[in-house]
């Protein structure tokens, strides 16, 4: 049942009072719930139980976190039918998407609680003393990672089980030993109630402290900015808008201690066509991409926006493939009404730039809150002055640059600002040929495709999810897979401290059973 509450620890809470409703874009009405916006009061209450929580949770061994995080999955997925059709009744996304959405969450929290379980993530390194060393004696030193402490989860519209209230972000931070404030997403409130209401179940069973998890709603700003500007909060997670989460790490940065924001942003995800495979497999290539343009409603972080090539005939018949096969395809609806103005507005200013021609746009009727599917085509040298055609239009909206020689296509590769992905379409012999391109490609990217599509993250250890400015605030760090538990946490040295008072993870016995680095030796035996 969705009260329209918050949770301040594990308590339900409305003192706010503002209030909204979430929207129904598929039947175009609002969904009935009346939702509380967190007050003043709330948020530092909020915040207040957080930090509490921290000085208990932070101790707790991975074992007990490991059961914590798997009673978090088996809560969700208790909740059934009711998750589906509320998740559906927000987003206008189908029974399979929200299915395999919550899936995915499920499978994010048990991998953490694996991880956990093991304990090695923590890179136990010990350095042991050398009193004999000339001419100055080695010091005992041990090195650990430890949580940050209490942090911000802001709730993704696009995502709303994944990248949301229970999803990788918090998932993360619970495994670092943090304790999460989510800042939930308006779009989406009534799924993240559910959810949280999953995570104040799985709090009580297994005996986490109170505080250790809050969620907040908010139609507005003032929540976010408020929990940002917080002085007990260290850490921020967003994945959004770069208007929003440059805005989110401008406020952390300006805090009299400034804190880290973990932003996943903006991201066109250009795709290199390069000649053999133009030739050789454009047809096929075009309906490949049509599909990828336009799942989702193109509402991917990973959508491929952006197609670049060499001029000719091959890319001709590439272009014409492409748009005549994203027609065919039926419009879908997106997650909001606000969604479809800002994707129409976005996609009218690039078609007003001097150069665009448009080859494909959707003009029959579709449904409310569906999006028309669009392909355009632009010169390379139109396109690299004007940046405005840099930016992303997010829906499932596509751009092909015709470059007129290799030199213009790794100039404009090299012009790109900092995307998640980048994709190269060729023949096997061809790359041997562009060494210049793979380079210029990686330097602009966090993950590089070869003749695949950039849509579909992977949820696994060797992913990245993140890129340099502005697809991520800082290109070091992955947003998906088990390394993402690195944003919240920091490195702590203890030097010649009583083995006694050491944290189970760096004692001589290895209580734990850990692979630690020793001496620069890995190993898992006692000291």
């Amino acid at each position: 049942m969705i009260t329209g509450k918050n949770y301040i620890g594990n308590q339900l809470s409305s003192e706010g009072s503002k209030t909204y409703k979430t929207f129904n874009p598929k039947l175009n009405i609002e969904n009935t719930p009346l939702f509380h916006e967190a007050s003043s009061e709330e948020i530092e209450k909020a915040v207040s139980l957080a930090s509490n929580a921290f000085e208990i949770f932070k101790k707790i061994s991975g074992a007990k976190k490991a059961e914590f995080l798997n009673a978090i999955a088996d809560e969700i997925l208790a909740l059934d039918q009711a998750l589906i059709e509320t998740y559906m009744s927000e987003t206008g996304l189908p029974e399979g998407r929200a299915k395999g959405e919550r899936g995915r969450t499920i499978g994010q929290l048990r991998m953490f609680a694996e991880l956990v379980l093991n304990g090695s993530w923590v890179e136990a390194t010990i350095d042991t003393a050398d009193p004999d060393r000339n001419p100055i004696p080695k010091q005992d030193i041990r090195k650990m990672l430890v949580p940050l402490g209490p942090v911000v989860v802001f709730g993704a519209s696009n995502f709303p089980l994944a990248y949301s209230t229970a999803g990788g972000d918090t998932a993360a931070a619970f495994a670092a030993g943090c304790p999460v404030i989510v800042k939930s997403h308006p779009m989406h409130a009534g799924t993240g109630e559910l959810v949280a209401s999953a995570i104040a179940k799985a709090i009580e069973k297994t005996g986490m402290p109170n505080g250790v998890f809050s969620n907040l709603n908010s139609s507005g700003i003032e929540v976010g900015t408020q929990l940002v500007q917080h002085p007990k909060v260290k850490a921020v997670g967003f994945t959004g808008s770069i208007k929003g989460g440059r805005a989110l790490f401008d406020l952390a940065s300006q805090r009299p201690e400034p804190i880290p924001v973990f932003a996943e942003m903006g991201s066109i995800n250009p795709v290199i066509l390069l000649p053999k495979a133009t030739e050789s497999r454009g047809k096929e290539l075009a309906k490949t991409y049509a599909q990828s343009i336009t799942l989702g409603t193109g509402q991917f972080c990973t959508n491929p926006g952006l197609i670049i090539g060499i001029k000719g005939s091959s890319l001709d018949k590439f272009i014409e493939s492409l748009s005549n096969e994203i027609l065919t395809i039926d419009p879908s609806c997106m997650l909001h009404p606000n969604i479809v103005d800002n994707y129409e507005r976005n996609k009218n200013r690039a078609l007003e730039q001097n150069g665009l021609i448009t080859t494909a746009d959707y003009h029959d009727d579709v449904a409310v809150n569906h999006a028309r599917q669009t392909i355009t085509t632009v010169e390379g040298k139109t396109f690299l002055e004007n940046t405005t055609l840099h930016q992303e239009v997010f829906g499932p909206f596509s751009m092909v640059v015709q470059c007129k020689d290799i030199e213009e296509l790794t100039a404009v590769i090299s012009n790109l600002e900092g995307q998640l992905t980048g994709t190269i379409l060729a023949e096997n012999d061809e790359l041997d040929t562009y060494p210049f391109i793979v380079n210029a490609l990686q330097n602009r990217v966090g993950r590089i495709i070869f003749n695949g599509v950039p849509t579909g993250v992977e949820v696994c250890p060797s992913m990245l999810h993140g890129g340099p400015y502005p697809a991520s605030t800082d290109s070091r760090f992955t947003a998906v897979g088990i390394h993402s538990i690195k944003r919240w946490v920091r490195p702590f040295s203890y030097q010649s401290w009583p083995n006694h008072l050491l944290p189970d993870e760096l004692k001589n016995e290895n209580p734990l059973g850990l692979s630690r680095l020793v001496n620069g030796s890995s190993t898992s035996d006692p000291i």
